[in-house]
């Protein structure tokens, strides 16, 4: 069983990957005060469940993290409880892919993954839009190279910054209103939330696949990307484990 972590900044994704396929996928929050011993527990814990063992069953693990503190936590874990040696996205590892970026050292793990596995499994040219903390847009061009993209606030945490700024404004669910044209202080921001971030996401997708050219797929994944998704007009797939996906290939690219 191949153990893939993403860790983001606000949650982390685990995937037991048997081959190619996912079997088990768990979402847990991102904590960068865990001590090795208590990483190695959760993992344990969620193994358990499906009758797993992490020290048994674990024949190899993937880190992509934009955390440092965590991923050196995880490496601890890896190496102290397992026999394995962790591949972890960044500067040496095969990914496959050419980075055309200005700065490759600074791009998050999360991005690199998305973008070998979009070309992988949808081909290019292609646009990941990756709804976390932030939402991150990465473009990848018919040969499959990053070629850049944008990144913006992602939608809870610019609810957050709105609520905390405004003292009269409510904390609200994060789910399409019966109108755009809202009739209450709930449904405005709902509105200005939901529809507010389909429109930023369609306007970036646009201008981005005029860069890319004819032809380009749209995949959206990550954690907050449901609440949007239907008021989006370019979205072409919905796939939540893109990332961990990447992940696996990478760890491929570097075992085999």
């Amino acid at each position: 069983m191949l153990l893939a972590i993403d860790v983001g900044n606000s949650t982390t994704v685990v995937g037991a990957f048997d081959g190619e396929t996912l079997r088990h996928r768990w979402v847990v929050s991102t904590q960068a005060t865990r001590s090795s011993d208590e990483t190695a527990l959760l993992l344990s814990g969620l193994l358990d469940v499906v009758d797993l063992a992490f020290d048994r069953d674990i024949r190899g693990m993937v880190i992509g993290s934009v955390v440092p503190p965590v991923t050196e936590v995880l490496r601890a874990t890896c190496e102290a409880y397992t026999s394995v040696r962790p591949v972890i996205i960044g500067p040496g590892v095969r990914t496959g892919i050419a980075l055309r970026h200005d700065h490759p050292q600074d791009l998050g793990a999360d991005r690199i993954a998305n973008a070998v596995a979009v070309h992988a499994f949808y081909g290019g040219p292609a646009i990941v839009v990756d709804f976390g903390t932030a939402i991150s847009f990465d473009a990848v061009d018919r040969a499959g190279d990053f070629v850049g993209g944008a990144i913006a606030p992602g939608v809870g945490t610019s609810a957050d910054a709105l609520v905390a700024r405004a003292a009269r404004l409510p904390t609200v669910e994060t789910t399409a209103p019966p109108s755009p044209v809202a009739r209450s202080t709930v449904t405005a921001l709902q509105s200005g939330i939901v529809y507010g971030f389909a429109g930023l996401v369609d306007g970036l997708v646009s201008r981005i696949s005029l860069e890319l050219g004819a032809g380009v797929t749209t995949v959206a994944t990550g954690g907050g990307a449901a609440p949007v998704l239907d008021a989006c007009g370019t979205i072409d797939h919905h796939d939540p484990a893109l990332t961990l996906k990447g992940l696996r290939l990478v760890w491929e690219r570097n075992t085999s």
